[in-house]
């Protein structure tokens, strides 16, 4: 009796076998890159920082999608852009491009017919022409002013048709000129937070400034206040920490909960909060974006941190502050 392959394995195989293919692709373009690919990146990074319009992307079929993605990351990193399909073009979307854009051109083989309007265009007006495709020799790459050859790697596909490694390829390519520019740029996440005011992202970028509690909120008892008043304050306020301030209202030390458990004793109440604080607790500044805030909280293994502005607390955020902002 004959044994058949349990198809879950199969699917597994099939699976490692498309990653594995796929990653070889990507180790080949890093190698083109350290040789002749290098030159041709270096310099159409070069022309996009300088110039003075847009970046425009172009393609179709899959090199089409993988183009709109590109314009996407670019858009959203420092570098205007957006995505005119291929086909288009002719009936009338040329009219997208000015004479200040650099037009970025994807296809793989590079011999698409419905590219040959936009070439036309492109030369016409002396519009700057970058192609990125796998033939050298082809239409595109000869027509452009900088052509970015990818390695011929093969197709995840079992027949070597369907578009896999080589969408793969164009999509790495895509990042990489967009870190790239956005390295060269100067972009930061101060600029990113403008760009993506939205969703989880969006949380994270915004500043500690924009959910700290500030005034009354703030849990504050001064030096040499005994520890039954400061865990008073402590409970009103609901941050399990006081802070606690010197005579120049600077952050002296802070007690937390953990600070309680490790001084528990019979006259624990009647302590003063200098036997049992931490000094020099950490803090953050109202400016920092609440992505970093809640990286200090999970680092250092804590649920709040006072915010201070010339070591004089100015507020204080809590883990739940930041998860009901949607940051965590």
């Amino acid at each position: 009796m004959s044994s058949t392959a349990n198809p879950a394995d199969a699917a597994l195989q099939s699976a490692l076998r498309t990653l594995d293919t796929e990653a070889s692709g990507v180790t080949a373009l890093a190698a083109a890159l350290q040789g002749g690919l290098g030159a041709a990146f270096t310099r159409a990074i070069d022309l996009m920082l300088n110039a003075k319009g847009r970046v425009i992307i172009t393609g179709l079929g899959k090199s089409g999608h993988i183009g709109r993605k590109i314009a996407a990351t670019f858009a959203s990193t420092g570098t205007p852009a957006f995505f005119v399909h291929a086909a288009e073009a002719s009936h009338g979307d040329l009219g997208m491009i000015t004479a200040e854009d650099i037009v970025l051109a994807i296809s793989w083989s590079g011999e698409q017919p419905e590219m040959k309007n936009l070439i036309t265009y492109a030369k016409r007006f002396r519009i700057s022409l970058i192609a990125m495709t796998a033939e050298s020799e082809s239409t595109l790459a000869q027509a452009a002013d900088i052509a970015l050859t990818l390695p011929k790697a093969r197709e995840a596909c079992p027949h070597n048709l369907a578009p896999t490694t080589s969408s793969v390829l164009q999509l790495a390519l895509g990042d990489a000129l967009a870190i790239a520019l956005l390295e060269g740029r100067g972009f930061t996440s101060v600029d990113f937070s403008v760009l993506h005011p939205g969703g989880k992202l969006g949380a994270m970028l915004k500043y500690v400034r924009d959910l700290m509690h500030t005034g009354a909120a703030i849990p504050l008892k001064p030096l040499g206040t005994k520890m039954s008043e400061a865990l008073v304050e402590m409970s009103s306020k609901g941050f399990g920490c006081v802070g606690i301030v010197d005579e120049g209202g600077h952050l002296a030390g802070i007690v937390t909960d953990g600070d309680l458990r490790r001084h528990m004793r019979p006259d624990l109440m009647t302590a003063r909060v200098d036997e049992v604080m931490t000094t020099n607790p950490k803090t953050i500044a109202a400016n920092l974006l609440a992505g970093e805030a809640l990286e200090i909280l999970n680092t250092s293994k804590i649920t709040a941190l006072i915010v201070t502005d010339g070591r004089k607390p100015v507020g204080i955020v809590h883990l739940h502050d930041l998860l009901r902002a949607g940051v965590a």
